[in-house]
């Protein structure tokens, strides 16, 4: 039996459909006899029974098994430590739900030696079971790289401290778990979610627990079991057997069916009971909703920018790429992200220059909520560099307000 683990908290009702879509392009791909693969669900009751009914058609279409597990209940303890040890969750990106994944060794049976946990916001293109028997041996786990995904590790607070080689820390969007090994380490991983809510500047919540804990012990899979989506139409990459992770930045998702990456989502999207006779409706609303926004936002941006000059944060790698997208001026300020302090350069500068400059934020793990928390305004003092780039920079119309809509 093949064991694979998927984590949910869905306020809206609307995030059910991409672990319904991640869930059925499992199935879809997978050569196998019926009933050989269990999808475990990690859920809080902001799951709806209609939710869980359409999860549980999606895998009697393919003859499988699906469980849930509503840790709200049964590991109530930990949920309510998450919370008390990490408060930067109430305003972050990411939600609470990307740390029941951290649960899976004390909530799946103890007869399961090991499982594989995906991210939602995944689309498997492959047969699962070429992840699947890969050893573990004595490894807690295996995982690929942040590296390998596409992603500069060089400003992550564990890699700037020290604590982690660039090389070391991995992307906790696709793991497969020793779970033999993590049930005896509980106290470790509660250790490790301390440390983050002790650091706020480590941005990347539970995959900064993970690393923490697991980084210098961990198997390195090949990258092609977790491929970024955003990096992979940068680089060209020829489309493939491989696990697609619509993850990096939101426009990942899109409604465009320029390239397979795009529309292979989609594709199975639409086979999910989701896709059902409202979807349309919701559609055309959200492009309604997106066209008022989009005349709203060049009247607002033209009075932002009023008697202020723009400054930038920015990788050093990036520096020459955003001069030239910005056309960026000599006497306009660039920040370089670095190391820990970079992020105390830039609120120091910003309040220097407050109400004289905007900045233009250009990094994708950024949490925006540690200027805000500084009193600064977003739209006002600062904005997302990212959402100004163009599809041939790597930023395509973002429509990803639209799939939340369907």
């Amino acid at each position: 039996m093949i064991h694979v683990c998927f984590g949910l908290y869905d306020k809206t009702g609307r995030y059910s459909k991409f672990t319904g879509t991640a869930m059925l392009s499992l199935f879809d791909n997978i050569i196998a006899p019926p009933h050989s693969i269990t999808v475990h669900i990690l859920h809080d009751n902001t799951l709806t029974p209609d939710n869980h009914d359409k999860f549980i058609y999606v895998a009697g279409q393919y003859n499988q098994l699906v469980k849930f597990y509503n840790v709200e209940e049964l590991c109530a303890d930990k949920i309510a430590a998450f919370w008390r040890l990490i408060p930067g969750i109430k305003n972050a990106f990411s939600t609470i739900g990307t740390f029941f994944k951290l649960l899976i060794p004390q909530v799946l049976s103890s007869e399961i030696d090991k499982c594989i946990y995906l991210d939602s916001d995944m689309a498997i293109n492959l047969d699962i079971k070429e992840l699947w028997k890969i050893e573990l041996g004595d490894k807690p786990l295996a995982a690929v790289s942040e590296k390998e995904c596409g992603t500069d590790t060089s400003a992550l607070f564990l890699c700037t401290s020290g604590l982690i080689k660039n090389e070391e820390y991995f992307n906790a969007g696709l793991i497969l778990l020793n779970l033999n090994i993590l049930r005896n380490e509980e106290e470790m991983i509660m250790e490790g979610v301390k440390f983050r809510g002790e650091h706020p500047e480590s941005v990347c919540f539970d995959q900064d627990v993970w690393n923490y804990c697991f980084a210098k012990k961990s198997l390195k899979l090949p990258s092609y079991f977790n491929v970024f989506v955003v990096h992979a139409r940068r680089r060209n990459e020829p489309f493939g057997r491989k696990i697609y992770h619509y993850a990096g930045q939101i426009n990942s998702f899109t409604l465009g069916t320029r390239d397979e990456f795009y529309y292979l989502w989609m594709r199975y999207f639409m086979k999910t009971p989701w896709f059902d006779e409202e979807t349309i409706g919701r559609l055309y609303t959200g492009f309604e909703q997106m066209y008022n926004e989009l005349k709203s936002s060049v009247i607002n941006f033209s009075a932002i920018m009023s008697g202020k000059t723009r400054a930038f944060f920015t990788t050093p790698e990036n520096v020459e790429a955003t001069k030239g997208i910005f056309s960026v001026r000599k006497d306009e300020e660039i920040i370089l992200i670095e190391n820990q302090e970079s992020l105390q350069k830039l609120l120091k500068a910003m309040k220097r220059s407050k109400g004289k400059k905007i900045f233009f934020i250009l990094y994708p793990y950024f949490q925006f909520d540690v200027l805000t928390k500084e009193g600064f305004v977003y739209g006002k003092d600062f904005l997302n560099g990212l959402e100004f780039l163009s599809a041939e920079q790597g930023t395509s119309l973002n429509s990803y307000k639209l799939i939340q809509a369907m």
